[in-house]
């Protein structure tokens, strides 16, 4: 699998510590650095990982910065782009599974390295399962990116509702 990874300056060394593991296990990955500790701006490194992923140059992405929050956010500027902050191996392989995530945002100072590895090997080894109820998730999420705006239907979620009711559910 080809993997893009870029971080700002605070976890450099986790990063490259990721870029090793996932070599280790077989992946391309490409670097988008940053590659030392002199001070940079994250949402650079961000969106030059997501672009990779964005343009078909890797399959998926994976970005890290202190708290994993400034770029997440950066990398889901770009059209095409599912970034998802996670802080636990369930979060990793629901966001990949239901939501068809294609960037990994974590926080370098807020999780472990054990931690990480295990978090990032469930984001790779989760496939995206297309359903109904997954599709329409992420149509309506993808309609603002077509300038609509979903939240303004009233009825938007009334069938998600209406199975809710019924407790179809398995949460609840």
């Amino acid at each position: 699998m080809k993997i893009s990874i870029g971080c700002d300056h605070i976890v450099t060394e986790i990063k490259d510590h990721l870029v090793k593991y996932l070599e280790a296990r077989g992946h391309e990955v490409t670097d988008n650095g940053t590659y030392d500790k002199k001070r940079t701006h994250y949402p650079v490194y961000g969106v030059k990982t997501a672009k990779k992923v964005a343009d078909g140059d890797a399959d998926l992405g994976i970005v890290l910065c202190g708290t994993g929050v400034g770029i997440t956010i950066s990398a889901n500027k770009l059209k095409g782009i599912r970034a998802a902050l996670v802080e636990d191996v369930e979060a990793a392989r629901y966001a990949r599974e239901k939501l068809n995530a294609n960037v990994l945002g974590i926080g370098g100072r807020i999780v472990g390295i054990g931690l990480i590895e295990r978090i990032v090997d469930a984001f790779l080894e989760t496939e995206y399962e297309p359903s109904a109820e997954n599709e329409q998730t992420n149509q309506q999420i993808d309609a603002f990116l077509a300038g609509k705006d979903p939240a303004q239907d009233e009825r938007l979620f009334d069938d998600l509702i209406e199975k809710w009711n019924r407790g179809e559910y398995a949460d609840r």
